[in-house]
């Protein structure tokens, strides 16, 4: 019957534990969300524009 107290304590420390990070993060504020935090490895990338090559015609549309 030992466990029982075992398994309470370790519930309850991961509780608390849960309880503390929420908080610390709710505390936080809006700073940033999960689609922000998702990109940020992406920021270090420099955006690559294509460009037409010259020699191609635009052509108009016929009417």
């Amino acid at each position: 019957m030992t466990v029982v107290p075992l398994t309470l304590t370790i519930s309850l420390c991961l509780v608390f534990t849960f309880i503390v990070f929420f908080l610390r993060e709710h505390a936080r504020g809006n700073l940033s969300s999960a689609e922000r935090d998702s990109l940020l490895p992406l920021s270090d990338e420099k955006a690559v524009f294509a460009h037409r090559p010259d020699s191609v015609e635009t052509r108009s549309p016929r009417n």
